[in-house]
């Protein structure tokens, strides 16, 4: 046989077995228990399962390349105890089930969808998932993809006693969208992995919306987070690109950076940060942005508005560009104790300050004042919260509008030469379709 005619042959062997793996992939329906565990078993990789409407109870395993596929009112009662559905193998994807009732032990990982180490494109779509454990965790894989799936935990749970919605460690490439998820401990954390994009989740009712913790190169746009404890936190982590996300109604803040770098936060909406029961002293009042020993972050075109306080800033956190934002009637546009004094624009271009009464007399629309956020009393109560009984006292006031009058401005704090006259325009977020009536824990 010639050297080509050997080639030809080889190839057509090649596409022999190709298609006859493409023709031999079969479709599977089952309607009881027994049946779906036989052909978990016995079906062949590229094999898809149908769940008839019924309750299947008890634990189930993937461990080969399949699609498993509810019709409606097909049912995965775990009875309460381990996960649900372990995923062992790659190239799966779980579509259009009703996953509930699995395990509350998070050292055990019991989770709804538990995606074990070395898996890779795994595919969890249009699912629904009620329990007190993780809705779906995946440890050490890659190019996961998680869509159009609810998720709820249990409110009658602490929020720390119950499972985050998706847990992801050491997970690459993964991509989450168009996901409801309530009463869990964080919506989405991510930690210790690489190159995730979040992108037009809704959370509610939790701890933070999404929680990255040593992770890089993530995005997250399109986002809402209501009346949560913290809508995004950035912790530990690096080139995290973080735009056009919305958090209302929170009591803790709207963003978090704490020991991040080379983060860009821009087109964010954080309204209504407030801490019912903060207290000055305490340091815990509700914050749109609160920053913690964060460098070299890019926080632009951002809007920061009737919060307890627009941006707090400690511990290092100085060495940020912050240009291009709207602060807008919070209690405490800016808290600032420390050392330097930071000046807050970029190339000519600073905040905009609801409170900034300075006229613009080139018409170029920044004012033609500087304007510092804070005067020395506000400094001096930070650091003494002890006297503040002396607050509104007719000297505290006197001193304030002399303050005014001259404008003095102190060596320390926030420090804006280029205040913009009217708000930054900002292409804001989708508004949260999600409204508290929609979050009913389900048994």
């Amino acid at each position: 046989m010639s050297k080509m005619a050997h080639v030809i042959a080889l190839i057509t062997i090649i596409a022999i077995v190709v298609l006859s793996n493409a023709v031999m992939a079969a479709t599977w329906i089952v309607n009881n228990n027994s049946e779906l565990r036989e052909q978990l078993l016995s079906a062949n990789a590229g094999d898809t399962i149908i769940l008839q409407a019924a309750s299947y109870t008890g634990n189930f395993e993937i461990t080969k390349a399949l699609m498993l596929k509810g019709l409606e009112g097909a049912d995965i009662d775990a009875l309460g105890h381990g996960s649900a559905i372990k995923v062992s193998a790659s190239d799966v994807a779980i579509q259009g089930l009703s996953i509930r009732n699995w395990g509350a032990d998070l050292y055990e990982n019991d989770a709804g969808i538990w995606i074990a180490e070395q898996t890779d494109k795994i595919t969890i779509n249009g699912n629904r998932l009620v329990g007190d454990g993780f809705g779906i965790r995946a440890d050490d894989s890659r190019e996961l993809t998680i869509r159009h799936n609810r998720i709820s935990g249990n409110p009658l749970l602490h929020v720390l006693d119950r499972g985050d919605g998706i847990y992801l460690n050491r997970v690459e490439q993964a991509v989450i969208e168009f996901n409801k998820i309530d009463h869990v401990r964080d919506g989405v954390y991510i930690e210790s992995s690489k190159g995730s994009l979040v992108t037009n989740n809704r959370f509610y009712g939790l701890q933070y919306g999404i929680h990255y913790m040593y992770s890089e190169q993530d995005e997250a746009y399109g986002n809402v987070s209501e009346n949560v404890n913290g809508g995004y936190a950035i912790m530990s982590s690096k080139l995290v690109y973080l735009h056009h996300n919305r958090t209302q109604n929170a009591t803790e803040y709207g963003v978090l950076l704490n020991i991040t770098n080379g983060a860009r936060i821009e087109f964010n909406v954080l309204r209504n940060i407030h801490n019912p029961n903060g207290q000055e002293a305490l340091g815990n009042q509700g914050r749109a942005m609160f920053i913690y020993g964060a460098l070299d972050n890019e926080i632009r075109g951002n809007e920061f508005a009737m919060s307890d306080i627009g941006i707090a800033m400690a511990m290092g956190g100085e060495k940020n560009r912050i240009y291009e934002n709207n602060f807008i009637n919070n209690l405490i546009q800016v808290k600032y104790v420390g050392d330097e004094l930071l000046q807050w624009s970029l190339a000519g271009r600073g905040n905009y300050w609801s409170g900034y009464m300075g006229w613009d007399h080139t018409q170029d629309g920044i004012g033609a004042q500087s304007y510092q956020p804070n005067d020395s009393m506000d400094k001096l109560f930070w650091r003494y919260p002890e006297a503040k009984f002396l607050m509104n006292s007719p000297v505290v006031s006197l001193l304030r509008w002399v303050e005014s009058q001259l404008t003095v401005f102190t060596v320390t704090g926030i420090k804006d030469d280029y205040p913009l006259m009217q708000p930054f325009p900002i292409n804001h977020p989708v508004e949260s379709d999600m409204f508290e009536s929609e979050f009913v824990y389900e048994q």
